[in-house]
């Protein structure tokens, strides 16, 4: 049996609780309730990253590997949450401008926190999904025929 070196964190202990401890409540439940996929996430530190420059819906798709349709509808998601604001409404280009200096603060402590503890954020973001997926398969299965029915 090998053991980790004693200056190394077990891993599997701290993923599981490393999220709870380098998590605020409030950062906690921010991620729960308003981000709702890692591509959100990545779509929200992009344009944080340079709050000054004016992306297109493309720019945004080509540097987060998706479609347009996607990078759009990121975008429009990012809009109503009050993240960014957009301009130009025949060829929309959004920047990073969130609605108050709270929402602002909690944004600047989720990419710290998320630069830091990359896998418990998402995992944490994908445990949420998990539970949504769940709860739709029980839902459809209700519906299923069945031989004895």
């Amino acid at each position: 049996m090998t053991s980790k070196p004693p200056d190394q964190p077990d891993f599997a202990a701290s993923t599981a609780s490393g999220v709870i401890a380098a998590l605020s409540d409030d950062m906690r439940r921010f991620l729960l309730t308003s981000v709702s996929s890692i591509p959100y996430l990545e779509a929200l530190l992009l344009l944080r990253s340079q709050p000054e420059t004016r992306w297109s819906v493309r720019q945004v798709a080509q540097r987060l590997y998706v479609s347009e349709k996607r990078a759009q509808e990121l975008l429009a998601e990012l809009e109503a949450a009050g993240v960014v604001e957009s301009s130009m409404p025949d060829a929309p280009q959004f920047r990073y401008r969130p609605a108050s200096r709270e929402l602002r603060q909690m944004l600047d402590g989720l990419a710290e926190v998320y630069a830091h503890h990359l896998v418990e954020v998402t995992h944490l973001i994908h445990s949420k999904a998990d539970k949504r997926d769940k709860r739709a398969q029980k839902f459809a299965d209700a519906f299923r025929w069945r031989k004895d029915a």
